[in-house]
């Protein structure tokens, strides 16, 4: 995997330009492919949930709410609540996008994409989705679904994105995290005001309402005709 190599240590300066090279192409490519995929939430979550979970049916009506809503439906692409939140959209008929990843298990696109781009350096990855999102979904999930949570609200603390939601859906399985917020604004390590647009919820209706007040009316969001894409540009 090209990620093991790139984090093993010092190679030559020859195969660390071709690495780097490689990395510019990937954020080219993902560029390129999304630029005209329209305002977007990220729905961030496990992908161990079949079909038959409880998060899974979640997870689909929060992508057909989002379409709903105007938004474009952004997933890492693969199955789980991300295949279920890239279905709702679809059923509800909005866009869905992926950024997929190249694992050693073979992480495919689901089913219900209209449009994916598969990355190969997790990095890349990350930076497309959440250069185009507006606000972010987290239903549970692993260590994965944890690390993208912490980079959203890291991201929100210094200010490299701004007034951005962030909702958490599924009280029972993120209070313990929520406590573990409390207790790092109680020790003065987190400022409370970082959590402000954080909301933690098992409604959907209350997740909505949320997204329309700090993200559809704080950015002046509308559906817009969608713009022809340029083919020289690889678009």
């Amino acid at each position: 995997m090209r990620d093991l190599v790139f984090l093993e240590g010092p190679h030559s300066r020859t195969r660390e330009l071709w690495i780097v090279l490689r990395s510019v192409f990937e954020f080219i490519k993902g560029f390129r492919n999304l630029h005209f995929v329209g305002p977007c939430v990220t729905v961030f979550g496990s992908a161990r949930f079949t079909e038959s979970h409880p998060y899974y049916e979640v997870g689909r009506i929060v992508g057909q709410r989002l379409a709903q809503l105007g938004f474009t439906v952004m997933t890492g692409g693969g199955p789980g609540i991300m295949e279920a939140a890239n279905r709702g959209a679809k059923e509800a008929g909005g866009m869905s996008v992926g950024c997929n990843i190249v694992l050693s298990h073979e992480q495919k696109p689901n089913l219900y994409l209209d449009r994916w781009v598969t990355f190969h350096y997790f990095f890349v990855r990350k930076v497309m989705l959440f250069k185009y999102s507006y606000a972010f979904v987290v239903l549970p999930g692993g260590l994965g679904t944890m690390d993208e949570f912490f980079e959203a609200i890291t991201l929100i603390q210094n200010k490299k994105v701004l007034n951005f939601p962030i909702v958490l859906m599924g009280k029972e399985y993120f209070e313990p995290l929520m406590n573990l917020l409390k207790h790092m604004t109680d020790e003065g390590t987190i400022d409370r005001r970082d959590l402000e647009l954080l909301l933690l919820t098992d409604s959907v209706d209350e997740a909505m309402t949320h997204l329309q007040e700090h993200a559809v009316e704080k950015f002046g969001l509308a559906r817009r005709r969608a713009l022809r894409p340029f083919r020289l540009l690889g678009e």
